[in-house]
């Protein structure tokens, strides 16, 4: 069924049932995505109050078969938030819907809405002296109900699980304008299908999260952070057993970085200070989180001795104080950053089985030399196997030199990580940029129960259209 536009007769209806604020013109910010290479078409912006009035635009919405596209903080990478075909959709963003409405410490879950900013909920798990685990580069600006949408990853995964894993409840309006009150704080709830783990993941296509009950933790007594130069992600992975076999689950973060990142570093942004003359051409950041009794500094210096003593490490540095640790992260956080500042030519976030990780990285290379020379900036979470494998131009030359080659870039990777049982979208989602990437690389059968639901749930696609599946109509 086709869609009709956000117009302004459209407006004008809605502006009628809501307060005078509610609606208002996009600004330029909300027709683009970071990376800058689309721009949507949305003409014009909705701001609920409350779960109710976000009902009520969907309903809204959902009777004049005009499609609709949630908007959180604006930092997806996958055009998920972005509208550049079709009817000009109604964008719904939740930037009033912020509250924490509720902490249980002793049950270490917090409610809170879908506009709340992820650094706001770190703080106030922080607060009472909990620790909500998801972290990513955009926490600043990045809100929940985004990130649930697209299941995010980030730095904390191999110890505490994806955004799915993180969340015990939802509330979310459907597509018809009804509210699933889901809300639970259940850590065992067998009643049927699990609409929290479709909803999570779907990217606005099924519903409009607008508040969730969030997993804490409890706080790591004391962290330490080490960066540990090895001669090899092969040996990374080897650096990475003997890691757990000593530390077990205390250990939060383990990244496999590369040259290439630094040197960018040192391109475009000067003023992070990098703790060595010239960068090692492969390196581990990691970081423990240990209870009371446990002295990770020790636990890291024992680990380091061991991995020397093995061949695993060749040199490193352990993190003396916070601010030292600080600046280790300050490295890691601001690769993208730097490829953003370089432009890349193809950006890939991929996942692998672990054991693949090496032979993938040692076939990709080569295969992409021969179709030109690159940079490539090649860093991830390795304990997880996601990869950030982005191909750059040489000095001298910038992205809009490679136009053409970008689509035989992307292919080449994307082929070569399904061939080793990968996955072409590991924590960024599917958005709009890789819709034809799931239906090339999807299990037909999933692809299939996959359409199944969208038509049952939303029949008239009006939920983010075009996002994930090919809209209809």
């Amino acid at each position: 069924m086709t869609l009709n536009p956000a117009d302004d007769a459209f407006a004008e209806m809605v502006q009628a049932r809501f307060p005078a604020d509610t609606l208002r013109r996009t600004e330029a910010r909300h027709r683009e995505e970071p990376r800058g290479r689309w721009t949507g078409n949305a003409g014009w912006l909705a701001l609920p109050r409350n779960t109710d009035e976000a009902a009520e635009l969907v309903a809204l919405c959902a009777k004049a078969r005009v499609g609709l596209v949630p908007y959180g903080g604006g930092t997806g990478l996958v055009g998920g938030q972005v509208s550049q075909d079709g009817p000009a959709p109604l964008l719904i963003a939740t930037d009033r819907m912020t509250k924490i409405r509720a902490l249980y410490p002793e049950e270490n879950v917090a409610i809170v809405e879908a506009g709340a900013i992820l650094a706001d909920v770190q703080s106030a798990a922080q607060e009472a002296d909990r620790l909500f685990a998801l972290s990513l580069a955009s926490e600043g600006s990045a809100r929940v109900g985004g990130l649930l949408s697209t299941n995010a990853g980030g730095v904390n995964v191999l110890r505490y699980g994806n955004a799915r894993d993180q969340v015990l409840g939802l509330e979310a309006v459907l597509p018809d304008g009804t509210i699933w009150h889901g809300l639970k704080r259940l850590r065992k709830d067998n009643t049927g299908y699990d609409l929290r783990g479709l909803l999570i993941g779907a990217e606005g296509t099924l519903g409009l999260i607008t508040a969730a009950a969030l997993k804490l933790q409890p706080r790591p007594h004391s962290n330490a952070t080490a960066l540990l130069m090895v001669p090899s992600p092969k040996i990374a992975l080897s650096l990475l057993a003997l890691a757990r076999a000593q530390l077990g689950e205390n250990i939060s973060a383990f990244e496999l970085l590369h040259r290439t990142g630094f040197d960018f570093l040192a391109e475009t942004l000067p003023e992070i200070r990098q703790p060595w003359q010239s960068p090692p051409e492969w390196c581990v950041l990691i970081e423990l989180g240990l209870p009371r009794g446990l002295d990770p500094q020790a636990s890291l210096e024992l680990l380091f001795e061991e991995a020397v003593s093995a061949g695993l490490v060749t040199d490193g540095l352990i993190a003396q104080s916070h601010q030292q640790a600080a600046e280790f992260w300050a490295l890691r956080e601001n690769f993208p950053q730097a490829n953003r500042k370089i432009g890349s030519v193809s950006s890939h976030d991929i996942s692998l089985p672990l054991g693949c990780i090496p032979d993938f990285i040692e076939k990709a290379g080569p295969a992409l030399a021969r179709l030109g020379e690159w940079r490539i900036n090649c860093f991830g979470h390795l304990g997880d196997g996601n990869l950030h494998y982005n191909v750059f131009p040489v000095p001298g030359k910038s992205r809009d030199d490679h136009v053409t080659e970008r689509e035989q870039i992307k292919t080449l990777v994307h082929d070569l990580a399904h061939e080793m049982g990968g996955s072409v979208s590991a924590e960024h989602g599917i958005g709009r940029l890789k819709v034809g990437d799931l239906q090339k690389y999807g299990d037909p059968a999933k692809l299939a129960a996959m359409r199944a639901i969208k038509q049952a749930l939303d029949p008239d696609g009006i939920m983010n259209p075009g996002a994930v599946l090919p809209a209809t109509g």
